[in-house]
């Protein structure tokens, strides 16, 4: 899985790390207490500190985050996130000012999204392949197509315009390539669309060929986004690392996931390399048609939970959940999106069984 990187920090057992917790919406309520869960049972004295900040909080004052809350997120040694979203609320001012603004005013610019296949029956593909797929997305977190810039002009009007602007910057589109080099294995690949978009592609690549002359003992590949995205599905074991921007690297990310076993099974970090702040995060959402019903799958929180503990210096506990994690799955304990028949609890007490 996930390599420290840069921005690992190392806490003593008698020094707790404080976790501020926001189960948020739908299953994030069911899935990060049964992370929490495994976690407790190492043994490391984190400290999880819960804050309500989710629809049903939003829904009654208006308020999605509030600054004394986020004041807390700051103070923070990691962030564990559920989920945001909820389907009572369509205004995607509330998306923006909760997600939204942890990633962007914590500067939380790398976003990480492992996707290991645990099991080859997980696989869609025929063939599972000569060994498994493992890749990382690393995915610029603060621009790109999401950086909202833009505007509507005569809305509802037969001559309205929309205009939604990508933006790359050079120290955003530097340090996101310098981080992804530093938590790859054995190679590489940049994904973008530089001849479509000619004036962010000139950016892109003249910040590539830097990063490739300064790590020049790393295998490393430009390919076009959707050669990237062809190639991931037809042969997803030749990726290591595929860093791209913000939009490319969600709906890559998403293959990843898909190629694994689904989101219920893939974590993220969204990291800031230089002041060591952090969220975790299962990719799957708050997955509305399913909250309430003890179905969710906790293996992505739990695995989000193992890239917490491996930022915070605890490489052989995150390892050991991550074991645990792919004994529970391979032997099929674990959710029926997996293959298997347990509960939401059911699942997160096999991990814990198997840290003993």
């Amino acid at each position: 899985m996930l390599l420290a990187g840069p921005g690992a920090r190392r806490y003593l057992n008698h020094v707790a790390a404080r976790i501020v917790v926001i189960e948020g919406d739908g299953i994030g309520r069911e899935v990060i207490p049964a992370a929490i869960g495994v976690m407790r049972q190492l043994g490391l004295g984190l400290e999880f500190q819960p804050i309500n900040v989710g629809a049903e909080r939003y829904l009654k004052t208006g308020e999605a985050l509030p600054e004394g809350d986020f004041a807390q997120l700051e103070a923070a040694d990691a962030i564990l996130l559920g989920a945001i979203g909820d389907p009572r609320i369509t205004d995607p001012r509330y998306r923006w000012q909760t997600l939204g603004r942890i990633r962007r005013e914590l500067d939380l610019y790398a976003n990480v999204r492992p996707a290991r296949l645990l099991s080859g029956r997980l696989s869609p593909l025929r063939d599972p392949g000569p060994r498994p797929a493992d890749i990382i997305v690393v995915r610029e977190n603060t621009e790109g197509l999401y950086s909202r810039l833009g505007g509507l002009f005569k809305p509802g009007t037969p001559e309205e315009m929309a205009i939604q602007e990508h933006v790359s910057t050079f120290r955003g589109v530097t340090r996101i390539l310098d981080y992804a080099f530093s938590v790859a294995r054995s190679s590489v690949v940049l994904a973008d669309k530089w001849q479509a978009m000619p004036h962010a592609g000139a950016l892109w690549q003249r910040c590539w060929r830097d990063a490739r002359d300064a790590h020049p003992d790393m295998p490393a590949r430009h390919m076009a986004i959707d050669a990237c995205a062809l190639h991931m599905i037809s042969d997803p074991w030749q990726f290591d690392v595929v860093v791209t921007e913000n939009c490319f690297g969600d709906i890559l990310s998403d293959i990843a996931g898909g190629l694994v076993g689904g989101m219920g099974l893939a974590p993220s970090a969204n990291i800031n390399a230089t002041t060591g702040r952090a969220m975790f995060e299962p990719v799957h959402g708050s997955a509305p048609d399913i909250a309430g019903t003890g179905t969710a799958n906790p293996v992505a929180a739990i695995l989000a939970g193992a890239l917490m503990l491996r930022h915070l210096g605890f490489a052989a506990e995150a390892g050991a959940v991550e074991s645990a994690v792919a004994g529970a799955v391979a032997a099929g304990e674990c959710t029926a999106d997996a293959g298997g028949s347990l509960s939401t609890r059911e699942a997160a007490a096999a991990v814990v069984r198997r840290l003993g």
